[in-house]
């Protein structure tokens, strides 16, 4: 069989985690909360399938869900999108990423990343004949370089995607960036896909500055989101896609032969759960505590840091402690010592090393405390 994604393997989230259980060692690599949902929304889920929420939802979701979600986005960004043309449920941010770019990337297009940049960009951009372009971002800032992205734009450029809050740096867009990137749109006629997964998870009073704030470049843009990352229970896969209807129109078109529907009563319950708005609104504090600790624990260490803007994850320099590349340093870590994180050098082009390890602080208290002991052993 010739492969269509030839380079591809095994991800490195699946290859961390399972050296961490093969060696014992504590998880602070894969992205996901250690600790349960609230019991509130557990229960609001068993009540929707006791009520008889068990058969397909509507294909481009639960009714009351999207209402929600138009209520809660128009209200934070000052956007008016419809709940009936401009919104679909989709199993995860990844699937609604993974549509978007099916339904918008044609062979031979160039899609523009920003590296470090998740891993499910640019084998989806392959997988439908398009190329992907890098525009490498760097430590300490990890601030995008907008002369080189107007420089890298062809005739064949179709789409640029970004991610804000910036998995794995904790960088923000800037209201700047988000300006700079609407001209650069609106000039090239471009399409964008704004990965705001963690929008509810930023520091230090910051503002996501969420595409949706911006007019002209919301009606060129997918903004994906995830419940999974805002309510610990990324298993669930739950997520949406938010889109001015003609985007949403082509969006659904792929999305009913892809999922065509996704889990009901989980949607139902989140309908009912996203009335509280202090649900979503209390995380940043909720999690930059435990940044906080987590930061103040390593402190006296050898590692370098800048305090994550936002996400749930920390960057951690050790170039003062190893020479070895970020993947033999990490596997040593997990075998060694008992701590398993992410190399951060295979989010970036050509796997460019800036010695740096990506580690996830939505854990309990324990796990960090325990994570912390082992890094200030270092």
């Amino acid at each position: 069989m010739i492969s269509k994604l030839p380079k591809v393997t095994t991800t490195i989230f699946a290859v961390m985690s399972k050296m961490a259980q093969e060696y014992d060692a504590i998880n602070i690599s894969q992205g996901y909360p250690n600790f349960n949902s609230d019991p509130k929304l557990i229960d609001l889920v068993s009540e929707a399938m006791r009520s008889g929420f068990n058969q397909y939802a509507p294909m481009p979701g639960d009714g009351l869900l999207r209402e929600r979600i138009a209520e809660k986005i128009n209200n934070t960004y000052g956007s008016s999108y419809s709940p009936d043309a401009d919104i679909t449920i989709t199993a995860g941010a990844t699937q609604a990423i993974f549509t978007a770019i099916a339904a918008t990337v044609h062979k031979g297009d160039e899609v523009i990343v920003f590296a470090p940049a998740y891993d499910c960009y640019e084998p989806a951009i392959e997988l439908f004949g398009g190329i992907p372009v890098a525009i490498q971002m760097k430590p300490p800032s990890f601030e995008p370089d907008w002369k080189e992205v107007a420089d890298r734009i062809s005739a064949k450029t179709r789409m640029i995607i970004i991610n804000s809050p910036h998995n794995p740096s904790g960088m923000l867009f800037s209201k700047a960036d988000m300006l700079e990137l609407q001209r650069l749109v609106l000039e090239h006629d471009l399409y964008v896909i704004s990965d705001e997964v963690y929008e509810h998870i930023i520091f230090n009073g910051n503002d996501h500055q969420s595409a949706a704030r911006f007019p002209d470049l919301a009606e060129r843009t997918f903004i994906t989101a995830s419940f999974g990352k805002t309510f610990h229970n990324t298993g669930w896969k739950m997520g949406y896609c938010v889109a001015s209807s003609h985007l949403m129109q082509e969006f659904r078109k792929v999305h009913q032969y892809n999922v065509f529907s996704v889990n009901h009563p989980i949607q139902r319950a989140l309908a009912t759960y996203l009335e509280d708005p202090e649900t979503y609104l209390g995380l940043s504090g909720f999690y930059q505590a435990k940044r906080d600790h987590f930061l103040k624990l390593i402190s006296g260490s050898r590692f370098k840091f800048v305090p994550s803007k936002g996400t749930y994850f920390q960057l951690l320099d050790y170039s003062g402690i190893s020479t070895k590349g970020d993947i033999e340093f990490s596997e040593w870590l997990t075998k060694e010592k008992g701590l398993a994180t992410i190399p951060t050098s295979v989010f970036n082009r050509g796997g460019e090393d800036f010695r740096q390890l990506r580690v996830c602080f939505a854990k309990t208290d324990e796990t960090l405390e325990a994570a912390a002991r082992i890094i200030n052993s270092l």
